[in-house]
């Protein structure tokens, strides 16, 4: 029963439907909006409303066991800057993904200085990364992607925003999609002012939280996004597995696609320059995904669980065609 509450029964069962579908069933503000009917900073407001009137209790605590000997296996075998793997129950998709975005939102604030800067790119695993992050220094963060809004999780620029401020300093975020019809489209919106300032900061970023996801059906947002004339054309260069928009084959070679022209994310050589980027992965099925990244260099930090650690681990190290694997020293 909610008490001490002026609003009528109506906006206090809203209040309720909108925190169910946010919390229960991890649903983007944008996509209870577009399901209920009403914009999403009313849905803000009445997430607001639902804490207030206590039908949400939020308790901080561990998120589960670090494992602290597989993190360093893992750190080890890869030559990772980072590795944080948690000894999470791997059965349910959505609380799987939920958890790791939260440790994601620890390790941030761990690591973040008061020299950085941390850039946030689209994932479906990041939905969770601010319900665990407390007060770290106040670095600029940016936005470095366009965003899948029907992939489901958190607006992106709802994220951007709302990690500045936790952490109280500038924001440089967008509201733009990862992926438009055509060249001449994302030429027009890399132009856009919004846009444009937060690209003019990539090569700042100094800590980038990223996604990886296995090139099939149901394991990345963005080939579930294309239709199938797409899907054949970036499989037809190679491409096994990609990280937030950035594409590479079985080795973690990044393979330039006809994709490529019509995205709004970091290039892939911007990326490279990072210091520290930081993958989120779930799902034993990612495996060799997961490993494709490490493996080629695209990204020397991963926070995930044991069972998709040690589906990594089991697979042999390659070296990248051209022998093109980052240095991590």
């Amino acid at each position: 029963m909610v008490k001490n509450s002026t609003a009528g029964p109506a906006e206090i069962v809203l209040a309720a439907r909108v925190a169910r579908l946010h919390f229960l069933e991890d649903r983007s503000k944008v996509e209870i909006a577009e399901r209920l009917g009403i914009s999403r900073f009313r849905v803000a407001r009445l997430l607001e409303s639902a804490r207030a009137w206590g039908m949400v209790r939020i308790e901080i605590g561990m998120p589960g066991v670090l494992d602290a000997a597989l993190s360093a296996e893992l750190a080890s075998a890869f030559g990772l800057r980072n590795a944080f793997v948690y000894d999470f129950t791997d059965d349910n998709d959505l609380s799987l993904r939920q958890r790791l975005g939260e440790a994601a939102g620890e390790a941030v604030t761990d690591l973040a200085e008061s020299s950085d800067v941390i850039g946030i790119a689209w994932s479906r695993s990041l939905a969770g990364m601010t319900r665990r992050m407390t007060s770290f220094p106040a670095c600029p963060v940016v936005q470095m992607t366009g965003a899948l809004a029907r992939a489901g999780g958190e607006d992106l620029l709802d994220l951007v925003r709302s990690v500045t401020r936790i952490g109280g300093g500038e924001s440089f975020g967008f509201y733009a999609p990862m992926i438009v019809a055509d060249s001449r489209t994302a030429d027009v919106i890399r132009r856009h002012p919004d846009v444009a300032a937060a690209f003019a900061m990539l090569g700042q970023v100094s800590i980038a939280v990223v996604g990886i996801g296995a090139w099939t059906s149901g394991l990345s947002s963005i080939y579930d996004a294309l239709d199938d004339i797409g899907r054949q054309e970036v499989t037809r260069c190679g491409v096994r597995a990609e990280v937030s928009g950035i594409f590479i084959d079985e080795l973690g070679t990044v393979r330039p696609t006809p994709l490529d022209e019509r995205m709004i994310v970091t290039p892939a050589e911007v990326l490279s320059k990072v210091p520290t980027v930081l993958a989120v992965a779930y799902g034993v099925a990612k495996a060799p995904a997961v490993w494709a990244a490490l493996n080629g260099g695209v990204v020397n930090g991963l926070v995930t669980h044991a069972s998709l650690a040690r589906a990594v681990l089991a697979i042999p190290r390659q070296s990248p065609a051209g022998d093109e694997q980052r240095s991590l020293a």
